[in-house]
């Protein structure tokens, strides 16, 4: 009892020192909630501080010298503290959860992505236990020479299972003495260094393979990637906001620091060709020998299995919490703030199994690909985060946005430097991870992320310079509001306007109401959900949206001028066949209403496509008129609609019925010239109507084996609205799919016409074939 309340004023002491503002009582708690100096700065220093610097640090400094070796050092600690600082804005813009790296980058990114590497990163850490048993076991030949292997690596990964098992706490309070026996080590490194002789190079030299800058820079620079260490915990921490930045950037700065000194220290103790050579050469500089090396290395080793045995079981404990691993695997009996006891067992049986690979190498190189990864997208996730300029990023911690990203970068570069096949593989299974975690939550909503601020930033961006750039005839685009009642049961006609979208412009559904908007029975957000629901499920890509109004004629009119925003507005309004003769009047009532505004209308009497008969295609008839001049659209609608995969390879046939033989000529000349030049596959076909014929019948015996059949629209005089809605049923009578198509576009006779052919057009006065 007196040495462990001795031990803990000691560590009391020791805290103060780095964190002067943690007070006595919140140093240690009962309830295993931890505070910066134990939660976070021991593992992360403890990870920095392993076999790298042991095992490998000599060979670096007699490969490439002292210089390079600092500026080694420097670039890779630069990297760690980009990451570092990245890790703290995070940390300090909001909550983080169990589950460390995961939670901030699925809380960022969304759960898809964060999945992709969440689960990899469970993997790493689980495979990073056997590593770390592997290399103790190995180390212990050192004074063991007949040590075997695999028992050895079984009994070291039950003894870190053992001690997580009593909790993150406990783990964690045991490495401090670890930590003071690397404090040791260092120590008698520099008093060798200073006052021992220089050890002189074996008299029998193996033949010197020099390695390139880079492949030494891959080496060492695993030494400094141990600054998710005290983050995987971030659920066990008593205040992560303060915790996680504070301990790790304190761990990080205390690494670089003893990274810098370390290279004056071996070669001062050693013969370059020394250093290239013995990997042990630590222990012939340092004081004592091996006596206060080997404990140093073997506790390093060590506690980085017990902070990968801690680690892994609270990432699979996050994915469990967000339903992406299995629900047992979320906690204990006490559920989320519980130890991760099933976890602990997943991870103890998997670095147990992993065993069993034998030689790791290929496994440990593509583990260090995903710890890396991890890094570059936390460093990423800062830099989106301060790009987007979303106002709810507002970190304690600010990093301007070029750094966070040029982390990112050298993260990414860092991981083709060391195996660039590894690199390959790793990035590969995140993505196929990616690809089916974002299949199975296509319906699941999320709580939001910063893709949405990336969106909403970039459409800013572009509408502010799209105001800019006056709109022609070249950049016209069919941004298509299409009115429904309901849309189960227009889903026809959306589908149509979609297709004439075809993904170039903005399609809009609004399902209008008519009432007053203080007594509708209805949650209109839901049923706009709803609506966009019914879209996303029939792969249909467009907008849904609900709109109350006392009267549809003047809602339609007040819809469409509100839709959309300047330099993407409302250009053409689709309206379906009503049953209600009276409905159509009004429709034609709105027509000039539409073409003062610059809209054009589309009304559609269409049904659902059926499928092609074998060895045929589809067919497009497009009757041609003069006057009202809306052939320019019904020749671009028809276009967009054969690009659509349902009407790929369709047959476009413009047919005109002209009076006479002259007039017959010269629609035909006319038309014969301008197809070239709007560059739309179309066969031309001009009949003359014989005296007592009706336009009618001839539509009707020309296009019934149509799959859609597309006519003008004029703009009825005042008043005569009615007589005109009532020959437009006579026609449509009997036809396939139908629409009609009225031009109220800023470009009548230029959207599609060319300059050089509207003076041909001009000499064609015939009149819609309609009226």
């Amino acid at each position: 009892m007196g040495r462990q309340s001795s031990q803990t004023s000691f560590l009391e002491r020791f805290a103060r020192l780095f964190f002067p503002q943690q007070g006595k009582k919140k140093m240690y708690r009962p309830s295993s909630k931890l505070g910066p100096f134990i939660g976070v700065f021991t593992p992360t220093i403890l990870t920095i501080l392993g076999v790298i610097m042991y095992l490998r640090f000599g060979w670096v400094v007699g490969q490439v010298g002292v210089w390079k070796t600092l500026l080694i050092v420097c670039m890779a600690n630069a990297i760690t503290l980009v990451t570092s600082l990245c890790l703290s804005a995070v940390a300090t813009n909001s909550r983080v959860g169990v589950g460390g790296a995961y939670f901030m980058i699925s809380r960022s990114l969304g759960l898809e992505i964060g999945g992709a590497i969440g689960l990899p990163l469970f993997l790493s850490q689980a495979l990073s236990v056997t590593l770390y048993a592997f290399g103790l076991a190995e180390s212990l030949r050192l004074v063991w020479p007949d040590a075997p292997l695999m028992p050895c690596a079984f009994v070291i990964i039950i003894l870190v299972a053992a001690l997580a098992f009593r909790g993150a706490g406990a783990a964690l309070r045991s490495q401090v003495p670890i930590m003071v026996l690397i404090g040791l080590s260092l120590l008698a490194l520099l008093l060798g260094a200073l006052f021992g002789n220089t050890v002189p190079a074996s008299a029998v030299q193996q033949p010197l393979q020099p390695a390139g800058f880079w492949m030494v820079f891959a080496i060492f620079f695993p030494a400094v990637t141990g600054v998710m260490a005290g983050l995987s915990l971030s659920g066990d921490l008593e205040d992560p906001r303060k915790a996680i930045p504070r301990g790790t950037m304190m761990a990080v700065l205390a690494g670089f620091a003893i990274y810098l000194i370390v290279p004056f220290l071996l070669i001062l103790g050693a013969d370059i060709s020394a250093l290239r050579e013995d990997p042990l050469i630590w222990t012939k500089i340092a004081m004592f020998g091996p006596w206060l090396i080997l404990p140093g290395l073997w506790g390093a080793i060590f506690s980085s299995a017990v902070g990968s045995m801690l680690g892994a079981p609270r990432t699979l404990q996050a994915l469990a919490l967000d339903h992406l691993a299995p629900k047992l695997l979320a906690g204990g009996k006490k559920g989320t703030s519980s130890e991760p006891v099933f976890g602990l067992l997943a991870t103890l049986l998997l670095a147990l199994g992993a065993v069993f690979l034998g030689d790791l190498n290929a496994v440990a190189t593509v583990v260090t690909m995903f710890f890396l990864s991890v890094y570059g997208i936390i460093n990423l996730v800062a830099a989106l985060e301060k790009l987007s300029g979303n106002p709810s990023w507002r970190p304690r911690v600010d990093v301007p946005w070029w750094l966070s990203l040029l982390g990112a970068l050298a993260c990414f570069a860092v991981m083709m430097l060391i195996h660039l096949p590894a690199s390959i593989l790793a990035i590969s299974i995140e993505l196929i991870i990616w690809l089916l975690l974002k299949k199975k939550l296509r319906f699941r909503g999320g709580a939001g992320d910063i893709r949405r601020d990336i969106y909403q930033a970039l459409v800013r961006w572009s509408l502010l310079r799209l105001v800019e750039k006056p709109m022609t005839a070249r950049n016209w685009r069919p941004h298509v509001l299409v009115f429904v009642g309901d849309i189960e049961k227009r889903l026809d006609l959306v589908r149509y306007a979609a297709w004439f979208s075809e993904e170039r412009g903005v399609v809009t559904v609004s399902e209008l109401l008519q009432g007053d908007l203080l007594e509708v029975d209805i949650d209109l957000q839901q049923r706009q959900q709803y609506i966009q629901q019914v879209l996303h499920r029939e792969g249909i890509p467009a907008f849904g949206e609900v709109n109350v109004v006392q009267n549809v004629e003047r809602g339609i009119v007040a819809v469409a001028q509100a839709t959309g925003t300047p330099g993407i507005e409302c250009n053409t309004v689709v309206l379906g066949w009503p049953d209600d003769p009276q409905r159509m009047v009004a429709f034609m009532k709105i027509i000039r209403r539409l073409k003062h505004l610059n809209q054009s209308m589309v009304i559609g009497r269409v049904t659902a496509l059926p499928p092609v008969e074998e060895g045929k295609k589809r067919r497009v008839d497009i009757w041609w008129g003069g006057l009202q001049r809306n052939g320019d659209l019904l020749l671009l609608l028809a276009y967009l609609l054969s690009c659509n995969p349902e009407w790929r390879d369709s047959t476009i046939r413009i047919l005109s019925v002209a009076s006479n033989e002259l007039m017959k000529e010269t629609t035909e000349n006319f038309l014969a010239s301008l197809i070239p030049e709007i560059r739309i596959d179309a066969e031309i076909e001009v009949m003359t109507r014989a005296e007592g014929e009706s336009v009618k019948k001839i539509i009707l015996e020309q296009s019934s084996g149509a799959d859609l059949v597309m006519l003008g629209l004029a703009t009825p005089e005042e008043g005569k609205e009615e007589d005109y809605a009532r020959r437009l049923y006579q026609l449509a009578e009997g036809l396939p799919a139908c629409v009609f198509v009225h031009n109220g576009s800023l470009f009548i006779g230029e959207l599609v016409t060319p300059d050089e052919s509207s003076q041909g057009e001009n000499k064609f006065q015939e009149k819609d074939s309609q009226t």
